[in-house]
Parts: structure tokens; sequence; C-alpha cells
């Protein structure tokens, strides 16, 4: 049915009944590849700068496999976040170019090596402990065609390890700050910067840090004007929206 449409739309083009530019529209909007299980959407780079993302968790390692070995047909980078070891097996056996990253916990496959960034993202964690969800980011960020700097540990408990790296925050065009306990990191880098800041709250602290809620809520609460805030623990959407930023 795809193929069919995609001929009929040449056909159009070739006759004058349609202008290039009318049928890339029109692509951008073609119908998914559905798997039973799943519909894949293989237009999601015309419509969006980034193939469609596998989010791993919930899904079975022969489900991720053959959504991450559809999408690997079409020659873009895929990423599958929130991967186990076994779906990367399960991968690695239809996709042998494909590579896990344990931290970020994070199956890739890199095809297209192209940057599309115009400048630097700066991926900054509070604690060692925020690494996997910063991982996720600068993964995420990489495989959208950026070029990507981190600074780990310079939380607010030293803030002398921060001000050490400040040549590295001016120099970025967007900034990814990832920090559990109090999350007041971003605030701080907020008002070092001038460039928009993606707050990252984590999972991590104490009893009283809520798994991540007193991280967003202090975060959301910043009075740094350049501070925006996504979901706790989400490296992947704080990489995605920075990429977004960094090729305008």
């Amino acid at each position: 049915m795809q193929a069919e449409a995609i001929r009929k739309l040449f056909e159009e083009v070739r006759k004058g009944k349609l202008t290039p530019d009318d049928a890339v529209g029109r692509l951008r909007h073609l119908p998914f590849e559905d798997l039973g299980f799943a519909k894949v959407d293989h237009h999601r780079t015309l419509r969006m700068g980034m193939p469609e993302v596998v989010f791993g968790q919930g899904k079975t390692p022969a489900q991720t496999a053959q959504i991450f070995a559809r999408l690997a047909q079409h020659g873009s980078n895929v990423l599958a976040t929130r991967a186990s070891e076994e779906q990367f097996k399960a991968v690695k056996k239809k996709v042998r170019k494909a590579e896990y990253r344990p931290l970020a916990r994070a199956i890739v496959l890199e095809q297209d090596r192209k940057k599309y960034g115009k400048g630097v993202i700066a991926v900054v964690s509070a604690g060692t402990s925020d690494i996997p969800v910063a991982e996720e980011a600068v993964t995420t960020a990489e495989l959208m065609g950026n070029d990507v700097e981190h600074l780990y540990d310079v939380g607010v408990a030293g803030i002398h390890r921060l001000l050490a790296n400040r040549e590295s925050l001016t120099r970025a065009r967007v900034v990814v700050v990832c920090a559990g306990m109090e999350g007041a990191l971003p605030s701080v880098v907020g008002g070092l910067v001038g460039v928009p800041v993606i707050a990252v709250p984590t999972s991590i602290g104490y009893g009283a840090a809520f798994q991540g809620v007193a991280a967003l809520l202090g975060m959301m609460n910043s009075c740094a004007s350049n501070v925006s805030v996504v979901n706790i623990d989400n490296g992947f959407g704080a990489g995605y929206v920075a990429s977004l930023i960094n090729r305008l």
C-alpha cells in the first residue's frame, strides 16, 4: 500500500500534476508500517528531523529487535532507550552494527555521521549518580548529529568544580543539567550562561527527595529565566529538545 502510494506520487510529478515540493509534503504523512504489535513511523525523519525512537521499557526483546531492524533499513541513525542487555542481544542478531551503551541503557546504530547542530551542546551532571540520565541525553544528542561535551560531578556541594569549567559552559549553545537531591544546579548554571538551560530532575536522593519530585519542583521554581524543565529522569527528552534548539 505504501509503495503504491509513493509510485502514484512520482507519476503525478512526472506528468506535471504535482510539484516536487508538494510530493515531499505528502510523503511526510504517508501511512506507517504495521507490524501487528507496533506501527512503525518511517516518515518521522521528514516531519521532525529524527527517526522514530524505540522506547525499550515494557517491550520484549523480540519486539524491540524487529522494530529496530525495520528502522535500520532506511539508512538513518537508530536509537532505543531504556533498553536491557537482553534486548540488545536480540537486536544484535538482526542488526550486526548495533552497539549497546550500558550507562545510558541505550542501543544505538550510527549510519548517518553528518553534523546537523550549529554549535556545542553541554551536558552537565550534579553528581556521579546522575550520570546515567546525563548519558541518555548525551547519546540522544550525538545520534541527532551534534557535538556534545559533558561535565560530570560538578554539583553545588563543591561549586568550585563547576566554576573551573566555566569556559566550556559559555562555549555551549544549549546546556542540559541533570541533578537530583534538591535540584539546585540548573539555577546556578542558568545564572552563568546566556543560552537555554534544560533541567533534568533525577530520582536520586534520600526520602524527602521523593524519587525526584523535590528536584522537579525546585527546578520548576527556578529564578533563572533561561531554565526549562523536562520530566524526572528524562535524559532523552532533554537531549532531543537541546538538539532541536542547536539546529535553529
